[in-house]
């Protein structure tokens, strides 16, 4: 045999098979780390987009309860149509505004003896009062109602989609951007807003929004706001001041808040506000199953067993300042 002229020709069936396995376990490693890899990603994603989303969320609401009371020049003086404060907008008709329950709890302040509620809120389908402007709320969520004059002061108050409230420290003037503005000894002019922040769902997906006031009313097209998507549910505590050292001595939920601790009556007048947010996912991850439970709070919330992860974010939120807020 002429050995020098011997080549092979491929390989043996056991051969053939080793190298197969081989293939196989490898891969199947890498199909492994790939799956781990991903399923890492996705879930990291979500996190940050559960703490952006809650962020976000807590920071625009807090905007607003850190200037709570603010009134320009009247800031610490009530509102009392007649005495300190003339009306030259026209009236917002009851179909169009977002009335709250009291005596005085409209847009705009009443002509009547009673306290102008520049906060108010109430939960959900739980609540015996509600906002009639408000048809479609998450049920069991908080809704907050806000009333406020926006700084800095406007120089030249001409947008007529908008109100404004003239003002010195012996009175004011509300009228609507399309108006003259009114002139008083010494005054200025701030924007002024009533906000109401609550829950919707939309298309399967929990949403925070705000009804805004504008010239006509809260229910006009340029009166909602979409603000942040995936909050689940909001919860309010109310810190009450019973002991006149200007910090909250309990937190009670809307349910347990009277007419009179609304209206600052009594010895018991609000100084904070705990708010608890459930902030959900946008997407499902199917390997994930959510049976957690969650804590906002005076109240606890139990995952539906989906495939939506949850966080809960919190801030508390000092008027700012409560001593001038008193009245």
């Amino acid at each position: 045999m002429d050995l020098g002229r011997v080549s092979q020709k491929g390989l043996s069936l056991v051969e053939l098979m080793v190298a197969m396995v081989v293939g196989l376990f490898l891969t199947a490693g890498i199909f492994s780390m790939f799956v781990m890899s991903a399923t890492n990603v996705t879930t990291t994603s979500q996190f940050n987009q559960l703490q952006e989303n809650g962020r976000i969320a807590l920071w625009l609401i807090e905007r607003d309860v850190s200037q709570l009371g603010f009134m320009g020049d009247l800031t610490g003086i009530g509102l009392e149509v007649g005495t300190n404060l003339d009306i030259n907008a026209a009236a917002v008709a009851a179909g169009n505004d977002c009335i709250g329950d009291g005596v005085n709890n409209s847009s705009f302040p009443a002509p009547v003896p009673a306290h102008f509620r520049r906060l108010w809120g109430y939960e959900s389908g739980v609540s015996a009062n509600s906002l009639s402007c408000l048809t479609s709320v998450r049920s069991a969520t908080d809704v907050l109602q806000i009333k406020r004059l926006a700084g800095p002061e406007v120089a030249t108050p001409n947008d007529s989609n908008r109100y404004y409230l003239a003002t010195n420290s012996q009175q004011g003037v509300l009228f609507s951007g399309d108006q003259t503005a009114p002139v008083i000894t010494n005054g200025r002019y701030w924007e002024y807003l009533h906000h109401v922040y609550y829950i919707e769902d939309e298309a399967g997906t929990p949403v925070l929004k705000r009804r805004v006031l504008r010239n006509g009313g809260m229910k006009t097209s340029a009166s909602y706001e979409q603000l942040v998507e995936g909050v689940e549910n909001m919860r309010v505590l109310y810190g009450f001041d019973s002991n006149g050292d200007n910090s909250a001595d309990s937190y009670m939920p809307v349910q347990n808040v009277t007419d009179l601790m609304w209206d600052n009556s009594l010895a018991q007048r609000v100084v904070s506000l705990r708010i608890f947010m459930l902030i959900r996912s946008l997407e499902a991850d199917s390997s994930y199953i959510n049976n957690n439970s969650y804590t906002l709070g005076d109240k606890t919330i139990v995952a539906p067993g989906d495939n939506f992860r949850r966080k809960v974010v919190s801030t508390t939120l000092v008027l700012e300042n409560p001593i001038i807020s008193a009245n």
